[in-house]
Formats: C-alpha cells, sequence, structure tokens
C-alpha cells in the first residue's frame, strides 16, 4: 500500500498533520526565544551604550588634561625651535622634525579650522586644545595666525597603506560577540523549559476546549509554572465534577418528572370521563397534590444545583442556638399533623452562642425535619449538645430506621432505599443531599444512625465558632 492510494491516504494525512505540529511548535520556540534573546540583548546593549557614554564623559575631561599636561613641554620645544628660523623656513623644519616623531606634526591656517567656540576661545587664548577624541593637539603659534597640528596619535597615522579597522574596534567587536554568543546559549537553556510547560499547558487547555475533560496538565519543570498547573488542573477538576453533576441531575430530574406528569395525564383523561363529583373532586385532589410534587421536586432541583455549582462562602453570625433552634422547630410544628414534636436543649449551656449562615443552615435543618415528619409513627424529638468545641444536632423518629449498608449513601442525591421509604413518602431523595452541601459549606459533617426511639437519628455537627464571624 503506497502514500498515494485511497487507504494509504488517512497515514499520509495524520503523518502530514504530525509533520505540520513539529514545524509548528520548533517554530514557537524559535519566536520565543528570539523575542527574548532580542529584548534582553538589546537592553543589555542599551545599558552598556549608556554606562560607556557616562563613563566616558566622566573621563574624557581627566584624560584630555592628561594629555595636555603630557604634550606641553614637547609642543614648547617645538615652538621655540620654530621661533629660532624665519617663517620662510617653518614648513622645511616641520617636515624634519615630522620624521622624528612616532605622530604627524604640520602647520595650518588658523581661518582653516572648525572648532567649537569653546575651544577656539581656549586657542585664541594660547591654551593647548585637544580634540573630541583626544587624538590631535591644537597649539596657536604665539601671536601668529598659524596653528601646530600634532598628531593624529595612532602608530599608523603616517603610514601610507590602506588604514585597517583600529584594535580597539577589533577587541570590541570581538568581546561583543562574545557576549553575544553566551547570553544567547544561556537565554536558551532559560527559555526552553519555560516553552516545555507552556506547550503543555496550551496542550491541555487546547483538550479541555475539545471537551475532554478528564485531561490533565503533568508536573511543571519550573517552579514559576507549578501555581498555574495546579489551577488548571483543580479548574479542569471542578469543571469534570460540575458537568457529571449537573448530567446526573438533568437525567434524575427527568426521570422523577415522569411521574407525576403521567399521574397528571392520567387524572385528566379520567376527569373527562368521570361525570360523577364526588370522583372529580378526588381527581382535583390528586392533580393538587402531583404539583405539589413537582414544585417541590423543581425547587429542591433548584436548591441542590446552587449549592454543587457556587458553593458560596459561608456569612457566619452567632446566635443563641437554643432560641435560633425553637424558633425553626416551630416553624414546622404545623406539618406536625398528629406526632408529638419535642425540643430538648438541656445539655447546652445557658446562652449557648454558635457561628451558623441564617440563610443555609434553615435548609438542613427543615430538611430533616420533613424527613422525620415522613416516617415518624408517633414521636420526633430534637435535640443539641456540645462536644470538643462542636455543636450537634440530632433528630430522631420512631419510623422504620435506616439499615446499616445503607447509611453511608442516604446523602447523595436521588438515592432510593426500601419502598417503604421511597415514592409512598412523597421523597426525591434531594433533601438529605443538601443536607449535607449545607454542613458542608460550615466545616461540619452529617451522619445517620440508629436512634434511642427506635427509627432513625440524624447527626448535624460543626464547629461553633471558626473565627470569621460577620459583624
Amino acid at each position: 500500500m503506497t502514500g498515494n492510494s485511497p487507504g494509504g491516504r488517512p497515514l499520509l494525512n495524520i503523518f502530514s498533520r504530525y509533520k505540520h505540529a513539529q514545524w509548528s511548535s520548533g517554530y514557537s520556540l524559535s519566536r520565543l526565544f528570539l523575542s527574548f534573546y532580542l529584548m534582553v540583548m538589546g537592553s543589555f546593549v542599551v545599558v552598556a551604550f549608556v554606562a560607556d557614554f557616562v563613563i566616558s564623559s566622566a573621563l574624557k575631561g581627566i584624560a584630555d588634561d592628561y594629555t595636555r599636561r603630557f604634550m606641553r613641554g614637547t609642543i614648547m620645544l617645538i615652538e621655540e625651535a620654530l621661533f629660532q628660523k624665519p617663517l620662510s623656513e617653518w614648513s622645511e623644519l616641520i617636515k624634519d622634525l615630522d620624521t622624528q616623531f612616532s605622530y604627524k606634526l604640520r602647520i595650518v591656517d588658523r581661518w582653516t579650522l572648525k572648532l567649537k567656540p569653546r575651544q577656539d576661545e581656549r586657542l585664541d587664548a594660547g591654551e593647548l586644545v585637544v580634540d573630541s577624541d583626544g587624538d590631535i593637539i591644537y597649539h596657536r603659534l604665539k601671536q601668529t595666525p598659524r596653528i601646530l597640528v600634532v598628531g593624529p596619535f595612532a602608530p599608523d597615522a603616517n603610514s601610507d597603506r590602506a588604514r585597517v579597522m583600529p584594535f580597539d574596534l577589533r577587541i570590541r567587536l570581538l568581546t561583543w560577540s562574545l557576549i553575544g554568543l553566551f547570553l544567547a546559549i544561556a537565554v536558551w537553556f532559560w527559555v526552553r523549559p519555560f516553552w516545555r510547560d507552556l506547550e503543555v499547558l496550551r496542550k491541555t487547555a487546547q483538550a479541555l476546549g475539545e471537551g475532554h475533560f478528564e485531561r490533565r496538565a503533568p508536573e511543571a519543570k519550573s517552579r514559576a509554572f507549578n501555581l498555574l498547573t495546579e489551577t488548571m488542573n483543580g479548574m479542569a477538576e471542578r469543571i469534570q465534577r460540575l458537568i457529571a453533576t449537573q448530567k446526573e441531575l438533568s437525567s434524575a430530574i427527568s426521570h422523577e418528572l415522569r411521574t407525576p406528569i403521567a399521574r397528571i395525564r392520567f387524572a385528566l383523561e379520567m376527569l373527562a370521563e368521570t361525570p360523577e363529583k364526588e370522583e372529580r373532586e378526588r381527581l382535583w385532589q390528586m392533580m393538587e397534590e402531583d404539583l405539589d410534587e413537582l414544585d417541590e421536586l423543581i425547587e429542591s432541583s433548584l436548591a441542590y444545583s446552587r449549592f454543587e455549582r457556587e458553593q458560596p462562602e459561608p456569612h457566619l453570625t452567632p446566635v443563641d442556638f437554643a432560641s435560633w433552634l425553637s424558633d425553626e422547630v416551630n416553624s414546622l410544628r404545623i406539618l406536625s399533623r398528629n406526632l408529638e414534636l419535642s425540643i430538648d436543649t438541656n445539655a447546652l449551656p445557658p446562652g449557648q452562642r454558635v457561628e451558623l449562615d441564617l440563610k443555609n443552615m434553615p435548609y438542613a435543618v427543615t430538611n430533616l425535619l420533613r424527613n422525620a415528619l415522613k416516617y415518624a409513627r408517633k414521636r420526633i424529638v430534637v435535640s443539641a449538645e456540645t462536644v470538643d468545641g462542636n455543636i450537634r444536632l440530632h433528630v430522631d423518629d420512631d419510623g422504620i430506621g435506616i439499615p446499616p449498608d445503607e447509611r453511608q449513601s442516604v446523602f447523595a442525591a436521588f438515592t432510593r432505599l426500601d419502598r417503604s421509604r421511597d415514592r409512598s413518602t412523597g421523597g426525591h431523595g434531594l433533601g438529605l443531599a443538601i443536607v449535607r452541601l449545607v454542613l458542608e459549606q460550615h466545616d461540619g459533617a452529617a451522619s445517620v444512625d440508629e436512634s434511642p426511639l427506635g427509627g432513625a437519628r440524624f447527626t448535624l455537627s460543626w464547629p461553633m465558632s471558626q473565627g470569621v464571624t460577620q459583624p
């Protein structure tokens, strides 16, 4: 099978994409290295030139003064030798003297020089003037309009051969080349781990964007990306959990909606065919109960979804716990029918204050009480105590209880136990799941055990004080 055959085309396409990905990765690394290298090298060159300019400016005055002092004696001797001869013989004398020095000597007219105003003043005052390069000295020969020019002092200044690059410039170019090479090597080895981490994060982000939420970024090679990697993996895990929760919630709610909707549809069909008043009233009552069930399901689903999605920070407020608990229980006493609902806070110290979220904790207490009201036969007892800095709230009923092997799963969403604790009592399995989320928000836990009354004992436990109370 060849690459031109129909069967070979997919392999060729995969190979082409692989080579393109390799080229793109190499190109990205080259661009990252080049941009960072140019930035570092450019910054280094600018700093070096500025420093060189500042240092050169500071030292130039010292160097010029040293040159004037060093050459003053020689120039004065040349001047004395010139004035011992007639003006007409100065040219020949300068030529003879020029052969005796390693630097160039010549005489020019004053008007031919183009100097700075400050240099003109010093030259006319009889001082030695050094040019801006520090390589030539000018001296006015007493009161004449003639100027003695000494220099340049370069060794090859009098040579007639083609001039080559100055030695100091060659040293500078070689130094800068070596600095650039070593800097490039250092930048390469410094950038490469960063690029690898960036490439891994890019591929992980791309996979997450394509819906592969199980993908995780491996541990970063460089410390600078450790926190970013942990944050991305935490975000991916959170997204994966939220999506799984939403899928499970949507599937469960869709399943739960079918039963009351089917009952309402059946009741409507029967209502259209039933002329008897009592039967019609019974069907109306059934539909109202199904509508209440739908309303409770939607409200519970929204509350559960909000807690699972947002996990808001608790706004804790210290309250007198015995008084607060009595108010919460009494608000549901109307639903107790013929059941005996009592509160026991004798185990609490007088005036015991407990920190809790006044918005969310009532969800937990209300759902526990509603659960107990469904399954209790005659009696429900709500009690509280303090243990090792925690507040413990117990809700006991004398119902059928919960088997030990099912107590761990009872707080999961849409958990179903045996039929005697299931749809005959109208539950949807969300109330206790909301209780668990509320207690997690308070850094606490919810548990279930056997009750002294013979049924189930649900216990809520959380710290009485967490040091983050709201004013």
